[in-house]
C-alpha cells in the first residue's frame, strides 16, 4: 500500500499513474502496428498512428511546444495544458520543479512510481511534496535515538523537562544550547539518561540527574515527540492552507481547504513550521513563517490539553526568551 504526505499528492498520484497507464498501452498499440505492417526500420511517428483511439489523444492544434514534445518521443502535452489543469510554466516551475526537465519541458515518468520523498528513512509517493524542505525537516517518526551531550560554560545541557503520565518529556530547549546543537526537540520523550530509565521520574528528579552528570559524554536516549504529529498541506491560489489560530492555537478550519483535507483538527498547538519551532512566537511571526514557506507547508501540532500541562511551570516571556528557534538540519 502506498503512503503518501497529503490528499493531494495521493490524488496526483492517481492521475500520474492513469497518463502513465495511457501512455503504455499507446506505445504498445503503435508497436503492434508497426510489426503488422512489414516494417523494417523504425516506426512511423505517432502522429500518423492510424488508430483513430490513439490519435484522439494527441493535442486538437499542432504548435512548437507539442511538436517538440513528440519529438522527444511524449504522448500528452505539457502538465500545464493536460486535462485542463489550470497551470502554467512559471506556477509548476516554482512549485513542482521536480516534473520540469532541464529544458523546461515537463518531464514524463519513465518508471511505474511516481516521484518520491525520502523522509527519515522512509518512502513516500510524494508527486506534489517531494521536493519540499519542509517535509523533509517537519516530519515526526516517534523512532527511538541516542544523543551524546555536553554541558556548555553555564555548566547546564540547555532543556527543560516535564513529567506526564508517569513519562519525561522535554518542554524547552534552548537557543544555542548543546540541547539544541544535538537536535534534541520541543516534545521528546526522555527514556534515559546515561544508562538511568527515567520512567516515574518527576521533572525535578530529571533536572537534578542531569545537574550530577559529568561535564561530558552525557548518554540521552529519546523517542521522537509521540504525543505529536506533523500534517502537509498544499496553498490554494490565494495562497492560504486553509485554518486559523489564536496564540498558536488552531481555533477553525476553512471548509474545502488543504487543512479540512488532510485532517488538520481544532484545538491543537502549533509546533512547528517546516520543522522550524514556533513556540513563543507572535501570531503575525507565524503567519509570515507559512508565507514564506513555499507551496507546500509542513505543520507539527500536538493537542492543547498536553501542551498546556507540559507548558504550565514554564512563564511565557521564559518560553519567548530561550526557546530555540532556529531553522534544523537534515
Amino acid at each position: 500500500m502506498s503512503l503518501y504526505p497529503s490528499l493531494e499528492d495521493m490524488q496526483a498520484d492517481k492521475l500520474l499513474q492513469s497518463q502513465n497507464a495511457a501512455i503504455a498501452t499507446a506505445a504498445e498499440a503503435q508497436r503492434q502496428y508497426h510489426q503488422a505492417s512489414g516494417y523494417q526500420d523504425a516506426p512511423p511517428p505517432y502522429s500518423t498512428n492510424p488508430y483513430p483511439q490513439l490519435n484522439a489523444m494527441q493535442p486538437a492544434t499542432v504548435n512548437e511546444k507539442d511538436a517538440t514534445n513528440k519529438a522527444d518521443g511524449f504522448f500528452y502535452p505539457d502538465l500545464a495544458d493536460y486535462m485542463g489543469l489550470e497551470l502554467n510554466r512559471e506556477v509548476i516551475a516554482a512549485n513542482m520543479p521536480e516534473y520540469l526537465n532541464r529544458e523546461g519541458r515537463v518531464a514524463r515518468y519513465q518508471a511505474e512510481v511516481s516521484p518520491v520523498a525520502n523522509v527519515n528513512g522512509a518512502q513516500m509517493v510524494a508527486p506534489i511534496s517531494a521536493g519540499s524542505v519542509g517535509l523533509q525537516r517537519g516530519q515526526v517518526t516517534n523512532g527511538i535515538r541516542e544523543l551524546i551531550l555536553c554541558k556548555g560554560t553555564d555548566k547546564k545541557v540547555g532543556l527543560r523537562a516535564q513529567a506526564i503520565n508517569k513519562g519525561v518529556f522535554v518542554a524547552l530547549v534552548v537557543k544555542n544550547s548543546p540541547a539544541a546543537m544535538a537536535g534534541l526537540r520541543f516534545g521528546d520523550q526522555i527514556l534515559q539518561i546515561n544508562g538511568t530509565i527515567v520512567a516515574g521520574f518527576s521533572d525535578d528528579d530529571v533536572h537534578k540527574l542531569l545537574k550530577k552528570s559529568a561535564s561530558n559524554n552525557i548518554s540521552l536516549v529519546v523517542r521522537d515527540r509521540p504525543f505529536e504529529r506533523s500534517i502537509t498541506l498544499h496553498k490554494n491560489s490565494s495562497g492560504n492552507i486553509g485554518f486559523q489560530f489564536n496564540n498558536g492555537t488552531i481555533t477553525a478550519i476553512v471548509k474545502d481547504s488543504s487543512a479540512a483535507r488532510n485532517g488538520l483538527l481544532i484545538d491543537h498547538q502549533i509546533l512547528e513550521i517546516n520543522g522550524q519551532n514556533v513556540i513563543g512566537l507572535k501570531d503575525k511571526d507565524i503567519s509570515q513563517l507559512i508565507s514564506a514557506g513555499g507551496q507546500v507547508i509542513t505543520v507539527t501540532i500536538i493537542p492543547s490539553i498536553i501542551y498546556n500541562i507540559m507548558m504550565k511551570k514554564l512563564p511565557f516571556s521564559f518560553i519567548k526568551g530561550k526557546m530555540d528557534h532556529s531553522v534544523p538540519d537534515f
